[in-house]
């Protein structure tokens, strides 16, 4: 079921109509873009390597390089800073016992070393483990997420060349069907996000099938259909063959194995078991540590400690936050720029592709 939207209704401005001989040429009547240039006319040099062009690339964000540090830390330094200030005020509650004699046992300890000494290599294999674990899983969600751009790019591709156009109605067709391949794609970042159906999607689809998305448990899996059951049609109507909506259908397929294995990224967390064996270790590390670094730090047991802590703890919560790489987190995969990548891709292909009556005359191009 698909249901035409207006034909014009999110046709950008500044795109000129591309005619069969610039399209031959290469060259669509698109307004120039100029790349910035220093005054003596050379186009500016930026590192790939800084902070700040990394950050741009991924986000499409144009921030400085201190800015785009304060915007990945917040996060880390909030869910930890109340911690490093707790050991802080420990370190220097062991410091005043220590200065009036009290629990010397601890200082005279021979075995207490050892304890510290193994729990710190213990420790490090097992943030090294969490982190590893965690950058495994946020790779494996950015694979995923560069699976379905290309599929998205082909499934828009497939229906814009395959299905054949013997009415005007059929051309509004495909284009509406091709906006509901990249409101598959807004609808799954909702799911994995688990919010609510919004307006986001309005554009993308007509207000019936926006309406009747809002008491569907599973939006992605709905449009998925939607595109499916047009598909069909078309090939009942004899507009596509059979090779042609079997291909078409295995794009779709793969859109569906796609979410699927975001899916299992997202109800599949690390062990609870292994996280609360690593947080009751950090929290016996952090206890012990101060009375071993009191003898030779006297004073300055809090502070150091609170800056141990600071790193350990930034470590963990590093872990935590990306082995969910769906969510709003500044260091979580930048879905909006995604979508908003695909759908710039897909109405590229709508404003500039020629009408399937059109020739390529190569001969009168050249």
């Amino acid at each position: 079921m698909v249901l035409p939207i207006k034909k014009n209704a999110h046709r950008k401005q500044g795109y000129k109509k591309a005619d069969k001989n610039n399209i031959v040429l290469g060259s669509f009547n698109r307004q120039p873009n100029f790349a910035p240039t220093h005054k003596h006319g050379k186009k500016p040099k930026i590192s790939l390597r800084s902070l700040k062009e990394k950050f741009r690339l991924y986000t499409g964000e144009q921030l400085y390089g201190t800015q785009v540090v304060a915007r990945l830390v917040k996060t880390i330094i909030s869910a930890i800073l109340p911690w490093s200030l707790l050991c802080t005020g420990y370190g220097f509650t062991v410091s005043l016992v220590n200065h009036f004699g009290h629990f010397l046992i601890f200082s005279d300890s021979k075995v207490l070393p050892q304890v510290v000494l193994s729990l710190n290599i213990v420790l490090s294999l097992l943030l090294v483990f969490r982190t590893n674990t965690a950058h495994e899983r946020f790779w494996e969600a950015r694979k995923l997420w560069g699976a379905l751009v290309n599929a998205v790019r082909n499934l828009a591709r497939g229906i814009w060349i395959y299905i054949e156009e013997s009415q005007p109605q059929h051309r509004n067709d495909k284009e509406a069907v091709m906006r509901l391949v990249i409101a598959f794609t807004v609808a799954m970042k909702l799911h994995l996000r688990r919010d609510a159906v919004n307006p986001e999607l309005a554009p993308l689809m007509s207000s019936f099938q926006y309406n009747q998305l809002q008491d569907v448990n599973h939006p992605p899996l709905e449009i998925s259909l939607w595109i499916g059951d047009y598909l069909q049609s078309r090939y009942e109507h004899e507009q596509i063959n059979v090779f042609q909506v079997n291909a078409l259908h295995e794009l779709l397929d793969k859109l569906i194995d796609i979410l699927g294995g975001c899916e299992r990224i997202l109800k599949t967390p690390v062990p609870l078991i292994y996280t609360i064996t690593l947080k009751t270790l950090l929290t016996i590390y952090i206890l012990l540590l101060p009375w071993e670094l009191v003898s030779g730090l006297t004073w300055w047991t809090g502070p150091i400690l609170g800056f141990i802590s600071f790193i350990i703890l930034g470590i963990d919560e590093i872990g935590s936050e990306i082995e969910e790489p769906f969510g709003h987190d500044p260091n979580d995969l930048p879905l909006d720029v995604i979508c908003n990548t695909m759908l710039r891709n897909v109405e590229d292909l709508i404003r500039l592709a020629p009408c399937k009556s059109n020739t390529y005359n190569t001969d009168k191009a050249a």
